[in-house]
Parts: structure tokens; sequence; C-alpha cells
């Protein structure tokens, strides 16, 4: 008897509980709901910020909505790209060597780059200066028809030389007359050294890299590169103001050793690395009775 006393009281009391948990999770959920509306109807200012940013960046690159800008590799650099892994044939020059070179472009660049030769490195140097005008100088006509055929987009002009590398000695000592000494344009130059079978626009364009690593010099009767250090000197030193840095590859030569230290000067050799020379000419045109050398 007793035990049937107290199960009608017990399914009571079970009973009130479920009701008052019902009834709290009623108000709790009331309570949250309103919480919510309110939000959904007065965002945050941060709210507002956070998705004005993502419209922003949604707008600017869709495909990475995220990002603030979308950055697209320019062509010329992706084809460079794809040319380079693509072949087996590496320039010629070093990396401590390239790596000279490329320091000045990184602070100059895009900048006129001129360049005494035409060759597997070309393409290189021309993504460097992206965005700036490089122009490649090279002795012979199939092989700038051969490298238009690959890589058309590279400006490039055939010059003639008319030296041979057995000529050096006449030529340095030619190179020490006073008519070597005048800074000029090249074209109206009255030394022996000077290059005037240029396009107009060469002597026109003041150049703000000069690179000597042409034309062929390994032969006696190759043109050498005599005419080509003293008339990238002469370009350097007759431009309006300003400075020029001329490389010179392949100094451990005779002629590239001796041509570069005289008619560039010891006194502006900046960096030498491997084979590669390094020198910042000044303008002399804004100082009369400046020296040829320093």
């Amino acid at each position: 008897m007793k035990s049937k006393n107290q199960s009608p009281i017990n399914m009571k009391i079970t009973i009130l509980g479920l009701f008052i948990l019902l009834f709290l999770s009623v108000i709790s959920w009331s309570s949250y709901s309103s919480f919510k509306a309110e939000n959904d109807d007065h965002p945050s200012d941060s709210s507002h910020l956070s998705i004005d940013e993502e419209i922003h960046s949604a707008t600017a690159c869709p495909s990475l909505p995220s990002t603030p800008t979308c950055t697209k590799t320019p062509p010329s650099v992706a084809n460079a790209l794809v040319h380079y892994v693509t072949t087996n044939i590496t320039p010629q020059q070093t990396l401590k060597e390239i790596s000279v070179s490329l320091r000045v472009l990184e602070k100059k660049s895009p900048c006129n780059f001129l360049i005494f030769g035409l060759g597997h490195d070309s393409l290189m140097w021309d993504t460097l200066n992206h965005g700036g005008r490089t122009v490649f100088l090279e002795e012979e006509r199939l092989w700038i028809e051969h490298i238009r055929e690959e890589l058309p987009a590279l400006e490039s002009y055939h010059v003639t030389y008319e030296t041979r590398v057995r000529q050096a000695n006449e030529l340095i000592e030619s190179g020490m007359g006073d008519d070597c000494k005048v800074v000029g344009d090249p074209r109206i130059s009255k030394c022996q050294l000077a290059l005037k079978g240029f396009p107009d626009n060469i002597y026109d364009t003041e150049w703000d890299l000069i690179m000597v690593d042409a034309p062929t010099g390994y032969h006696d009767e190759a043109p050498g590169r005599m005419n080509a250090i003293y008339t990238a000197g002469l370009m350097a030193r007759n431009r309006e103001h300003g400075e020029t840095d001329v490389f010179v590859h392949d100094v451990d030569r005779v002629i590239e050793d001796k041509f570069s230290k005289f008619f560039l000067c010891e006194g502006y050799l900046t960096e030498e690395e491997g084979r590669l020379r390094h020198f910042i000419i000044p303008s002399h045109r804004t100082s009369s009775g400046k020296p040829f050398c320093p």
C-alpha cells in the first residue's frame, strides 16, 4: 500500500518538472530570436566594414575575394620564365656576375639599357628591365634573324665593325691622342675608336646602363671590343646629366682588361666580380674642363 500511495505523487512531480523545463526552453528561445532580430536590423559598424571590404575585394579580384588587389604576372615575365625553364641553354655569365648588374637594375629599372651583343641571356636582361627600353647591338645578321624568329619582341640592330683584334695595340696608341679625349657625340668624334654606324635613336638616347659583352674577341681576325668599350665610355660622358653604369664582360682577356681600364678609367671602377667589371661614369657635359679620367 505504501508504494501504491507514492506512485501518483512521483508522477505529478515528474510532469511538473518537464513542464518547467519546457517553459524555460521557450523563454530562452524567444530571447535569442529577439536578440538576433535586433542585430539583423541594426548591424554593428564592424559588420558594415567587413562586408564593404569583402565587396571591394571581390570587385578587385573576383577569384580571390580575400585579396585586396589582383596582381597579374606581366606577359613578358611569364614568357621569360617559360623560355628558360624549357631550355638547357644558360647565359654565359655566372650567377655572381649577373647579380652585379641585377642590383643596379633593381634600383634603376625601368630604364634605358644598351647591350653590345645578342645572346641566350638577352631575354633575361630585357625582362629584368621590365617596362624600360633594352636594345641589343649585334655583329651577325644571321644570328639576329635566328633570335628574332624565336624572340620577336627584342629590339636589336646590326652593327658593322671594321677593326680586328690584331690591331689592338695600334688602336690603344691612337686612343691616347687628344682627339679621343674630347667628350662629344660619337657621330662627330675624330677619334678612330668611336663607332659611327648606329641608328640615330641609339645616339640620341641617354643610356642608364651599358653592357659590353660583344663583339667577338677571342681570335686575331675577330672584331674585338676596342671600339665598343671606348664608345660606351664616350656615350656615358656625353649624357646631359647623371651617371651611367657601364659593365664589361670577359676582362680576363687582354683587350677587355686594358681597354676598360684605360678608356672607362680605373678611377670609375666600382666593382669586379669574376670576369665582369662595373664602372660608374658621370656626365662630363656639366663640368667643363673635367679630365677624361679622374
